[in-house]
């Protein structure tokens, strides 16, 4: 049997395969106070044959909203009715993590009650357009987090970890990837600032270690993984030093015992053996594929050892049985770019599997 197919330790679990749904913003929180709902619930049993599901970006508290429509696990409200979500994939033998996303200087004051401002590592404000209920709009300058807002925030970080775990959820992710927050203080360009959370690579690892840090105590390092996207400039992010902030981020987290690193591949593809070596955990490799989907090829990195999982994107999103159809060879569904993000169940819950094609 392929590599692929075969258990994996995930901190303090078996996973049965080791295909990976990645973390994809689908904008379908419609319940009150930004809860999850049963057409959720569906979507994340119906790919319950993941070896590990990553759940769409959750804030950890409301300033921490990126985007309309996305989940939280800040409230009592919330953590109930992600018990309606985790309880079915556990039930069909599932594994899933929450990913815990704080927008930072990506959020938009029309998400926040009194029309808040985002907050980021300094006032420096994104290049480009958000998306907002009342259409695109420009972002604004972040007011920059002090030293009692780094710890509260530190703080929210821990609580929604605990949250998740009494939603039922196996552990979470930590996103420190994709332009928001804790990638905005990896950077050279959101992050200016001259004291301990930035300056140097050092400097500016620190929020991002300290998040990690708390998280663990609060849940176990054996439930957290970390998400991370060296050179990937999403949200007008650009890391001038990558190599050593990384090498430097993972030299730190390595004694925190994480239960694995999730790394979204960018365009210095020869950096990854670097960033496998030095880390001492396992890895699952989102590998980089401009202008399309990770697709079966990639199994071939776990094979060859470069990655301990692959996380699957588009493909897992049109294809709810993924993992059958790459063992069997069987014929995929094509996403539709056009339902992702906001609506109804289509383009969301409706696509066919094997079974129902007949073609089992």
């Amino acid at each position: 049997m392929s590599l692929a197919y075969q258990p994996v330790t995930i901190g303090r679990y078996q996973a049965r395969n080791r295909l990976v749904m990645a973390p994809m913003t689908r904008n379908r929180a419609y319940g009150p106070g930004a809860s999850p709902t049963d057409l959720m619930a569906t979507y994340y049993a119906q790919r319950a044959s993941a070896g590990l599901i990553i759940t769409e970006g959750v804030q950890p508290s409301p300033i921490g909203q990126a985007f309309p429509n996305t989940p939280g696990l800040h409230s009592a409200e919330q953590v109930e009715a992600w018990r309606a979500v985790t309880a079915p994939v556990h039930e069909r033998g599932g594994l899933i993590f929450a990913q815990l996303q704080h927008g930072g200087r990506i959020g938009h004051p029309s998400l926040y009650e009194d029309r808040l401002t985002p907050v980021g590592p300094s006032p420096v404000r994104a290049a480009g357009m958000t998306f907002t209920a009342d259409g695109p709009q420009e972002f604004v300058t972040p007011s920059p987090l002090d030293q009692a807002g780094i710890r509260a925030t530190i703080s929210d970080f821990a609580s929604a970890a605990r949250n998740a775990i009494e939603a039922g959820f196996d552990g979470v992710e930590i996103h420190a990837a994709n332009g928001y927050l804790l990638h905005q203080f990896l950077s050279t360009n959101a992050n200016l600032r001259t004291d301990e959370w930035g300056g140097t690579a050092h400097g500016r690892i620190r929020f991002t270690v300290e998040v990690a840090r708390a998280v663990a105590e609060a849940i176990g390092a054996d439930r957290v993984g970390l998400r991370i996207s060296p050179v990937i400039g999403y949200s007008d992010i650009r890391e001038d030093d990558h190599r050593a902030t990384y090498l430097a981020l993972l030299d730190a987290l390595n004694p925190l015992g994480l239960a694995y690193l999730h790394l979204a591949e960018g365009a210095d593809t020869e950096f990854t053996e670097s960033l496998r070596q030095r880390w001492h955990g396992t890895l699952i490799l989102n590998p980089s594929t401009p202008g399309g989907h990770t697709g079966p090829e990639a199994l071939k990195l776990i094979e060859a050892g470069l990655a301990d999982l692959v996380s699957f994107g588009g493909l897992f999103l049109a294809n709810p049985d993924l993992p059958e159809r790459l063992r069997t060879g069987g014929l995929l569904n094509t996403p539709d770019q056009d339902r992702f993000y906001g609506g109804d169940h289509r383009g969301y819950t409706d696509y066919p599997t094997l079974a129902a094609l007949g073609e089992e």
